[in-house]
This record gives C-alpha cells, sequence and structure tokens, in this order.
C-alpha cells in the first residue's frame, strides 16, 4: 500500500505542475472594447472549441477533475 500511496503522490505533483501551466498558457477572457462593436464575432471567435486555446480550456478542465480526485483519494487514509 505505501507504493501505491507514494505513486498517487507523484502522479498528484505532476497533474499540480501540468495544471499551472495550462491555466498560464491561457489567453485572458476579456475582449476589450472588440466586443462593443461586434468585431469578437470572428472565426476563431465561433470555432473556439476546435482552436488550440479550445483544447486547452478542455485539458485545463479534465486535469481539474483529476486534481479532485486524487485529493480526495490521498486524503482517504486508506493506505
Amino acid at each position: 500500500m505505501g507504493a501505491l500511496k507514494i505513486i498517487l503522490t507523484i502522479l498528484f505533483i505532476i497533474v499540480c505542475i501540468a495544471l499551472v501551466v495550462l491555466v498560464l498558457m491561457q489567453e485572458g477572457k476579456s475582449a476589450g472594447l472588440g466586443a462593443i462593436s461586434g468585431a469578437a464575432e470572428t472565426y476563431w471567435g465561433k470555432n473556439k472549441g476546435r482552436s488550440m486555446e479550445g483544447q486547452l480550456v478542455k485539458l485545463t478542465k479534465i486535469l481539474a477533475v483529476s486534481f479532485i480526485l486524487l485529493a480526495v483519494i490521498l486524503n482517504l487514509n486508506v493506505f
């Protein structure tokens, strides 16, 4: 059981570092003055899920869920 806790702890640290890096790589949500005139409705605005930014958001959500699950598992005191 001790080896499993060590493996989960190492995985938890990797997820934490990856989550910080992904959050720092993302762009801000503020559109500036372009949102007032409707300039935000461009090709990249409509197809946000297919762009690199959309993939970063999806990966961030997956890592956030795994972060929470690993934190709960590591604090169960079953090991």
